[in-house]
């Protein structure tokens, strides 16, 4: 009956789109986890998805296709840090297992999966869902599970409607918004004198947030966008974005700011360094910078040339270089330790998973967050003690120099923002803004 209210909800006509599938069940889960038998009913379980045995999580995000990157490197970075934690006994002696589903970062599969966690895996919470146009259609579907206090914990998403009513009262973020990411990078620009601002993004509710953040930024300023420039979800790196490079070149940009994912906007910057402009761009966190600089470096060993000048990239979580934090210690030491592989039913042949990345760096600070929240719900946690332990969360300290807290009026965690720039094929951090931007 749940299920066919929440289709109805989002006004679906077709309800045979919504096929059952098979979940890929994470590494490192207690022997009987990923069995059938650990969906029969538990005498003992103290809500959905908690069982004697374990406890389930419930993920959908892209690890196939054109954004694989994305889903993968924060499912491994997550993965690293509950396989050492069940390696340790667990959280009062249940095991963390990841339910994990592709939805290719597109609302329709995204929407199905979410339903079928809730319902077929009787997941105990969701959590590192990713990206805008997937989360946003898959959140009325969740506040279809208020009563049920079903929660999602940690996305890869700078977005704002799961930071506003009427869904941030089941979401925790973790991370910064693009909002905060935009007007810190309009902050730096401005301070080097650039006035005149183009945007080319993604043409959905993920490139249109950014540039929201983007014109809300420039508006505190009294200006607005000098130019826009699109591209289609789902866009290769060998496709040619020279009309999107006209469109902003010809408008006389001092800088501009992108929104979108690594092929798309890798495209963008080979062919705007091709045709010979040197103008400084800057993307996003969720951008997926490793696999976008991969391209660009692969692609000027063919062209011989340079596409990694005036290149910003601003991030949520600091440098997974940075030795002198204790939390990127740790991540570095948990992935090289573990090496964790997606499922097999997940994996995408054409894409080779990263030593290290930004984006596994975030699943593993959420990973960490989750888990103390899970400590803190008790031994026998409940969907209400999952809630009130992460409400609870104040002033904690991951290891990243920057404390999270949240409350019962406060659903995001962290506001940290950090710029990096490149520096012999790494992302490293920005120290020097006028030597970063010059070409």
């Amino acid at each position: 009956m749940e299920r066919r209210r929440a289709l109805q909800a989002i006004g679906w006509g077709v309800a045979s789109a919504l096929v059952p599938r098979e979940p890929a069940w994470s590494q490192g889960a207690s022997p009987r986890a990923g069995s059938r038998d650990a969906f029969l009913p538990d005498r003992m379980a103290s809500a959905p998805g908690v069982t004697t045995r374990d406890i389930r999580i419930g993920m959908t995000a892209a690890f196939k296709g054109t954004a694989a990157g994305l889903g993968t490197e924060l499912y491994r970075g997550a993965q690293a840090y509950y396989t050492e934690v069940n390696a340790r006994g667990g959280i009062h002696g249940r095991m963390i297992s990841v339910v994990a589903l592709d939805d290719g970062y597109e609302p329709t599969p995204c929407i199905r999966n979410t339903i079928d966690l809730i319902e077929k895996e009787q997941v105990f919470f969701l959590s590192n869902y990713v990206g805008t146009p997937t989360l946003t259609r898959a959140l009325p579907v969740i506040k279809r599970y208020a009563d049920h206090q079903v929660v999602l914990v940690g996305n890869f998403t700078g977005a704002q409607p799961q930071r506003e009513e009427p869904y941030v009262d089941q979401v925790f973020n973790i991370r910064a918004s693009y909002r905060q990411e935009m007007m810190a990078l309009i902050e730096r620009f401005w301070q080097l004198g650039a006035r005149k601002f183009g945007v080319y993004y993604q043409i959905d509710a993920y490139g249109r947030s950014g540039t929201d953040g983007v014109a809300r930024g420039l508006a505190l300023r009294g200006a607005r966008i000098a130019a826009e420039a699109t591209y289609k979800r789902g866009a290769k790196f060998d496709e040619d974005m020279t009309p999107a490079v006209k469109a902003l070149r010809q408008a006389g940009v001092d800088v501009v700011l992108c929104t979108g994912a690594y092929q798309g906007c890798g495209a963008f910057v080979r062919s705007a360094r091709d045709a010979g402009w040197t103008v400084p761009i800057s993307n996003v966190s969720f951008v997926g910078c490793e696999s976008m600089l991969s391209l660009l470096i692969t692609h000027g060993k063919t062209s011989g040339r340079d596409y990694t000048q005036a290149l910003i990239n601003s991030q949520v979580v600091p440098s997974y270089d940075d030795a002198s934090l204790p939390a990127v210690g740790e991540y570095r030491a948990l992935m090289d330790k573990h090496a964790p592989p997606v499922p097999e039913a997940l994996r995408d042949a054409k894409y080779a998973p990263e030593l290290h990345s930004f984006r596994s760096l975030e699943g593993f600070v959420n990973a960490k967050v989750i888990v103390e929240a899970l400590r803190r719900a008790g031994s026998n946690p409940s969907r209400p003690s999952l809630r009130a332990a992460l409400e609870s969360l104040k002033n904690l300290d991951l290891g990243i120099g920057a404390p999270l807290t949240f409350g019962p009026e406060r659903h995001q965690g962290l506001d940290s923002v950090y710029f990096t720039r490149v520096d012999n094929g790494r992302w490293v951090p920005v120290n020097d803004w006028a030597a970063a931007v010059k070409a």
